[in-house]
């Protein structure tokens, strides 16, 4: 169970990579006051658990109705994950995340958006809730091997979005200490243990077809 754990909360903070996002919030919210900051950092936190808690309940569901095995999935979601830590080891995942924060930007002048809009896009959806966090969201529920793990997920997972919240909180404090080469060390550190966790999905998925 403690493995189970450890290597939910490893795929899951290596996935969302809250130090990594604290530039981007710091960004998207340059010029608010410190209250504006809190209040979008709090509801960017609460609408990404709630997106994620939708495929933390029904992510088992939604495989069934479309007929897809776990095993399948596992395969799948282990190539995404694996296609992840690449881009974090050549520095494309930062760059890409930082494209779409740029553009929220440009879109929030143009359009006026609220504090509320830039929580939900592109904090909530898709800096924390993307399609590699729902998939290992997934992948990690249906490996739950009971009920009593399966409800400890659930607790790893309000964890890790807890250490967003902390993160955007402390952006300022996070961009200082650490700067830019050592937040691009840490990435490319965090993306090598994505890819061996990605090859063991896929290495499971495999040995489930075969079994």
């Amino acid at each position: 169970m403690i493995d189970f754990y450890i290597n939910a909360f490893a795929t899951l903070f290596v996935t969302i990579d809250p130090v990594g996002l604290a530039p981007m919030f710091l960004a998207i919210t340059a010029g608010m006051s410190p209250s504006d900051r809190r209040h979008v950092a709090i509801r960017a936190t609460v609408t990404a658990l709630g997106i994620l808690g939708i495929f933390y309940f029904a992510g088992q569901t939604v495989l069934n109705v479309l007929g897809i095995s776990v095993s399948a999935f596992r395969v799948a979601g282990g190539i995404l994950l694996f296609l992840i830590a690449i881009e974090m080891i050549f520095g494309k995942r930062q760059e890409r995340k930082s494209e779409t924060a740029e553009k929220a930007i440009e879109s929030a002048e143009s359009n006026h958006a609220t504090i509320n809009e830039l929580a939900i896009f592109p904090l909530a959806i898709p800096l924390i809730s993307g399609p590699a966090t729902i998939s290992a969201i997934i992948l990690l529920s249906s490996q739950a091997p009971d009920t009593l793990t399966y409800a400890g997920l659930g607790g790893v997972i309000v964890v890790i979005l807890l250490s967003c919240l902390g993160a955007f909180l402390l952006a300022d404090r996070i961009e200082r200490v650490f700067g830019d080469t050592a937040q691009l060390v840490i990435t490319r550190l965090l993306g090598v243990l994505l890819a061996a966790l990605s090859v063991q999905f896929v290495a499971d998925g495999i040995l489930a077809f075969l079994a």
